[in-house]
């Protein structure tokens, strides 16, 4: 074991510049990737995705030249490895890479009392499974969150006294409470290097979008200005007003209800960032909004209402790829993964079938962008404890 922690301690300090490229901007991290000599595969660009065919073996529709696998379940062991079970109710998801062509993915759990947490599984430079490992317990409804660039994954509460975790996705270092990030029903959060601060979503009807300026540069989040989103019109254009929450610990009053112009997301989930655009979801009205950090400006992208292409509806968790491609997972809906341009066109990547009383969840890139992952959250079976992890990559990756 303490060989094990001796690994995952140098990958940690090993792999933080390759954490860097991949949190960074999408021709960065492309650029950069090849530089590394990394293979840029399959998900680096979707723009000529095929029709999805009939399910695999597994369970998914995918477009022609694509294949899947199942890297986890719920209450097993990964790859049958001794150590970590993996857990119920998989959520949230990022990965992490190494130097050696390695990588980590980490999972949130949503289980309630005090049951959720973190788990992680350690892949080879080839793909394999090396080890699975818990990196928060004894937290609840772990839900979203999201990777900063400096490696470490923000895990995210989602109940009323809800909070942000900062975890190792070594599980070498002890996890850290964010309490300055703010105290409410927490979603995702991204974080934005350029501009020094950090964009959290609130999952309620009446939920509001944050912003968090820490008072020292980061990676510091031990403390700063906790924001609420204002939405004003100005000259038939929305913006932006950013206003201070006077208690983000919400210790008498609600955060959202300390400022009462404030204005109403109606149940922010998911959220991104790509060259000074940040991308969010709300479920409650089937919308994803950009907002342009540079002017402050908020437009709709998508509304499942006004959509010509109506096929998106659930929306949940983002990842974007390399080029910016926005990959919106479903709660519900068709159970799929959608690819929206910033021109708004939409198209399935994938679906999962025979799981309808599920959510996909967790969706990420592996480094080169040759693999991505994600979790049917409660599986077939519609229960917690049915979750699956799958892994879905180009048919000619080994």
């Amino acid at each position: 074991m303490s060989q094990q922690r001796n690994n995952r301690r140098h990958f940690l300090q090993m792999g933080l510049q390759g954490v860097a490229m991949f949190a960074a901007g999408g021709l960065l991290r492309f650029q950069q990737a090849q530089a590394a000599g990394l293979d840029v595969g399959a998900f680096y660009s979707l723009s000529n995705l095929g029709p999805l065919l009939e399910p695999d073996a597994n369970g998914l529709m995918l477009p022609e030249g694509f294949k899947s696998r199942v890297v986890a379940r719920s209450g097993e062991a990964p790859a049958g490895l001794p150590g970590y079970t993996w857990h119920s109710a998989p959520d949230g998801g990022a990965t992490f890479p190494a130097d050696d062509g390695g990588w980590v993915y980490v999972s949130n759990s949503e289980m309630r009392s005090f049951t959720g947490g973190v788990g992680a599984i350690r892949f080879d430079a080839q793909g394999e499974v090396m080890d699975a490992y818990q990196i928060l317990k004894n937290t609840s409804i772990n839900c979203a969150g999201g990777p900063t660039p400096w490696g470490t994954w923000l895990s995210c509460e989602e109940f009323a006294s809800g909070q942000v975790y900062e975890c190792d996705p070594m599980g070498v270092e002890p996890s850290v409470l964010r309490p300055a990030l703010g105290t409410f029903r927490h979603e995702a959060v991204a974080v934005d290097s350029e501009n020094q601060c950090l964009y959290l979503t609130e999952d309620l009807r009446d939920g509001a979008f944050y912003r968090f300026r820490p008072a020292n540069p980061l990676p510091d989040l031990s403390s700063g200005q906790l924001e609420i989103a204002s939405v004003v019109d100005r000259d038939g254009k929305s913006f932006i007003d950013w206003l201070a929450v006077p208690d983000p610990l919400a210790k008498t009053e609600a955060t959202r209800l300390q400022v009462p112009s404030y204005t109403v997301f109606r149940g922010g989930e998911g959220i991104g960032i790509y060259e000074g655009r940040v991308y969010f979801t709300t479920k409650h009205d089937n919308r994803v909004w950009i907002y342009h950090t540079s002017t402050q400006q908020l437009e709709v992208l998508y509304d499942v209402e006004t959509s010509d292409n109506p096929i998106l509806s659930g929306v949940d968790n983002v990842v974007i790829t390399a080029t910016g491609d926005i990959l919106i997972a479903e709660d519900g809906g068709d159970m799929q993964i959608v690819v929206l341009t910033d021109e708004g066109s939409v198209a399935p990547l994938l679906q999962v079938i025979g799981h309808d009383k599920s959510e996909i969840t967790g969706p990420a890139f592996d480094p080169s962008y040759q693999r991505l992952y994600f979790s049917s959250q409660r599986g077939s079976s519609g229960k917690s404890s049915g979750g699956i992890t799958y892994e879905v990559s180009r048919s000619d990756v080994v």
